[in-house]
């Protein structure tokens, strides 16, 4: 029995959330396993970036006004936070790419924090996944088609070391390229927005359970420190919504830019 069981009337106790908040079952019953409530929200996402921009720049203006202004604010942050500083004179080219990832993903994690939806796509290790294996194949496939497949591979080893020296370092440096680094890809954004949304999910039943499901005089106090996290944590992972999105599309631009040039 834990203090929040002891806090709560009539002995019931409290069940902190766990990983059934990732859950979910079909939409529909006898419906397809895999259509559910993330996929459907990672589809919204996706129209929703694809309505955006449409509607910002379907017509543009010399003066922009309404939606074009924001979709040109969004351009311009993306240009010059994230292409530009990696990809230098290619930032036109592959500034669609990065323009989507960045878009897609931010709202995919702030479906977090609306209500209804409430759960952030990227929680679902399959879509980081997915957005970092097509990120990775888009790098590997460059550095093949401008290096050429010898200098792509070599390139990746510096020179001039000893020899004794390569024996550890070419299968760490391709262990680091090839596996570590795409995993980490995906599973930086996945982490955060799983463990986000779980700590909101607790400190959010903690306000509900001992305010509203179980009130009791002792347990009013957690109660309001329970909604009070809450209000301060959503805030907080508002910030790490977007951060996770611009830190994604960032490590993608690096990741281009080091298949058009070599790393070394």
């Amino acid at each position: 029995m834990n203090a929040l069981t002891v806090l709560a009337s009539g002995g019931d106790e409290f069940q902190a959330p766990g990983p059934e908040l990732f859950d979910f079952p079909p939409l529909f019953a006898g419906g397809p396993e895999w259509l559910t409530k993330p996929v459907v929200f990672a589809v919204v996402g996706a129209l929703l970036v694809c309505v955006l921009f449409w509607t910002a720049f379907a017509k543009p203006k010399l003066v922009p006004r309404g939606m074009q202004n924001i979709g040109e604010i969004g351009y311009m942050f993306v240009r010059d936070e994230i292409a530009r500083p990696f990809l230098g004179k290619n930032t036109d080219r592959w500034m669609p790419m990065l323009m989507s990832l960045f878009f897609l993903i931010w709202f995919w994690n702030i479906f977090a924090v609306i209500p209804i939806i409430q759960f952030p796509v990227a929680s679902h290790i399959a879509f980081p996944i997915v957005l970092a294996v097509f990120v990775y194949v888009v790098k590997v496939y460059l550095g093949l088609r401008h290096q050429g497949p010898v200098k792509y591979f070599t390139n990746l080893i510096p020179k001039g070391l000893p020899l004794p020296v390569y024996f550890l370092l070419v299968p760490i440096e391709y262990l680091s390229t090839f596996i570590l680094a795409p995993f980490t890809h995906a599973v930086r954004l996945f982490a955060n927005m799983f463990a986000g949304h779980t700590i909101l999910a607790f400190f959010s039943l903690v306000g509900f359970w001992f305010l509203f499901e179980k009130p009791t005089a002792l347990g009013f106090g957690v109660g309001i420190v329970g909604v009070l996290v809450t209000i301060v944590l959503t805030a907080l992972e508002l910030l790490i919504q977007f951060l996770q999105a611009f830190l994604f599309a960032m490590l993608a631009a690096m990741y281009i830019q080091s298949g058009l040039e070599a790393e070394h």
